[in-house]
C-alpha cells in the first residue's frame, strides 16, 4: 500500500467522522447575530437545538452583526460595524458561511441596522448614526445614492432600524426617535419611535404608524425596531423596549400586541431585537438579559403568527423557545432559512478529528512499513 493509497482512506474516515458527529447540512434552521460575539449561530428550528456557529467571529471583518438578510442569489448579506471605518455589508456563503466579500461600505454608511433588496433589484441599508437610507446596486454592491434623509422633526427618518418592501411595494422603516450626532444617538430631543412608509418612485413618506402607548413592562418608553409582514397582511413590529405589536398592513390599525416578557419582571429585565417568520408561520425573536453582570445572554421566543399564541419549546414558559444560553451574546439579528446549511465544526472538535487523523496514517504507515519489510526478507 503506498502513502497516497493511506492519505486517501485517512480523507474517508475523516469525512465519515464529521458525518457521524452530526455536521451534515440541516435543513430549517435559525440564523442569530450576535452583537457582542462578532459571530453568527445556528439553532434547529424543530426544536430548538443549538447546531453550532455558521459565521465564525470576525470572519471578513464581522464586527457587532445586527439584520441578516438572505438575498435572491442565496448567499447571506450582514449589517456589519459600528464606526465609519468599519460599517459595511459583508457577504457570506448562504450554504456553508463562508466570507465571500465586502459587498457594500461607503456613502456614509455609519452603523448599518435593516437591509432590504427592493423590487429595482437595489439593496436598501439603513444608517443608523447618519440618520440615513442608503442605496446600492444589488449585484455589484456599488453606492448609488442616499434615498432618505433624517430632518431631526416628529415624522422624519430619526434613528432608521428595521426596514421590509410590503406586498404593496412599498418601503417600511422602524425609526428609533434619535438623532444622529457625532456619531452617537441623541434621545435628547423627544422625538418619537414610529413606523415610516415609504413610495420608492418619489422618495416621499408618510408615518405609517405613530408611537404607541409603551408596553407595562417597558421602562417607559418605545423603541421600534424589527419588521415581518405575515401570509395574511397582518404587519409585525417588534419592540426593543418589549413587546411585538402586530398592526393591519393596510391602515395601520393596531390589532394585537403580544408580550415578550419572558423574564417575568416590572419593569421587564431583558430587550427584544428582530423578527422572523418560518414556513408554519410562526413567528420568532430574539432577547437578552439587560441586567448588570448577565452577561447579556440571549434567548429566543416563539409564537403563532395566526392567533399569537405563545409557543414554548417542551418545559419552557411563556414564549421561551431556546432558554437563555451563552450561545447568544445580545442577540439582535434573527432570520428563518429552509435551504440546507453546515456549521462550522467546534476547535476542539477539529483538533480531535486532525488527531484522529494523524494516528491513523502513522499506524497504516507502519503497518506497511512491516509489510515491506517481512516481504523483503
Amino acid at each position: 500500500m503506498n502513502s497516497k493509497k493511506i492519505l486517501l482512506q485517512a480523507a474517508v474516515v475523516l469525512g465519515t467522522s464529521l458525518l457521524s458527529i452530526g455536521l451534515e447540512a440541516a435543513n430549517a434552521v435559525l440564523l442569530v447575530g450576535n452583537t457582542r460575539g462578532d459571530n453568527v449561530v445556528l439553532f434547529d428550528e424543530q426544536n430548538g437545538n443549538f447546531l453550532g456557529e455558521f459565521i465564525t467571529p470576525g470572519s471578513g471583518g464581522l464586527k457587532a452583526p445586527d439584520n441578516l438578510l438572505f438575498g435572491a442569489d442565496g448567499n447571506l448579506y450582514v449589517s456589519s460595524g459600528d464606526t465609519i471605518e468599519n460599517s459595511a455589508i459583508l457577504r457570506y456563503n448562504g450554504i456553508n458561511g463562508q466570507f465571500i466579500d465586502t459587498f457594500a461600505s461607503g456613502g456614509g454608511l455609519v452603523r448599518p441596522y435593516g437591509t432590504a433588496f427592493g423590487s429595482d433589484g437595489n439593496l436598501y441599508v439603513s444608517s443608523f448614526l447618519s440618520d440615513q437610507i442608503l442605496r446600492y446596486d444589488g449585484k455589484t454592491g456599488a453606492f448609488i445614492d442616499v434615498f432618505a434623509q433624517g430632518n431631526g422633526k416628529p415624522g422624519g427618518l430619526n434613528g432608521p432600524n428595521g426596514l421590509l418592501f410590503g406586498t404593496d411595494g412599498s418601503l417600511y422603516v422602524t425609526t428609533q426617535g434619535s438623532v444622529a450626532l457625532n456619531g452617537q444617538p441623541d434621545f435628547s430631543f423627544g422625538l418619537p419611535s414610529q413606523v415610516l412608509r415609504y413610495d420608492i418612485p418619489t422618495k416621499t413618506s408618510t408615518v405609517f404608524i405613530d408611537q404607541p402607548t409603551p408596553s407595562p413592562s417597558s421602562f417607559g418608553f418605545v423603541s421600534f425596531l424589527g419588521l415581518e409582514e405575515a401570509l395574511n397582511g397582518d404587519l409585525f413590529v417588534s419592540d426593543f423596549a418589549n413587546d411585538i405589536r402586530r398592526y393591519n398592513s393596510k391602515t395601520g390599525a393596531l390589532i394585537d400586541t403580544l408580550s415578550t416578557n419572558y423574564t417575568g419582571t416590572i419593569p421587564s429585565s431583558n430587550f427584544i431585537g428582530s423578527l422572523t417568520l418560518d414556513d408554519n408561520n410562526f413567528l420568532y425573536t430574539v432577547g437578552f438579559d439587560n441586567t448588570a453582570n448577565s452577561g447579556n445572554l440571549g434567548a429566543i421566543l416563539r409564537y403563532d403568527a395566526i392567533s399569537g399564541n405563545e409557543l414554548p419549546s417542551p418545559g419552557n414558559t411563556n414564549a421561551i423557545f431556546v432558554p437563555t444560553t451563552n450561545k447568544l451574546l445580545r442577540p439582535i439579528g434573527i432570520t428563518y432559512t429552509s435551504r440546507k446549511v453546515t456549521p462550522v465544526p467546534e476547535p476542539s472538535l477539529i483538533f480531535s478529528l486532525f488527531t484522529l487523523l494523524f494516528f491513523y496514517i502513522i499506524t497504516h504507515t507502519v503497518k506497511q512499513k512491516n509489510q515491506e519489510r517481512i516481504t523483503n526478507q
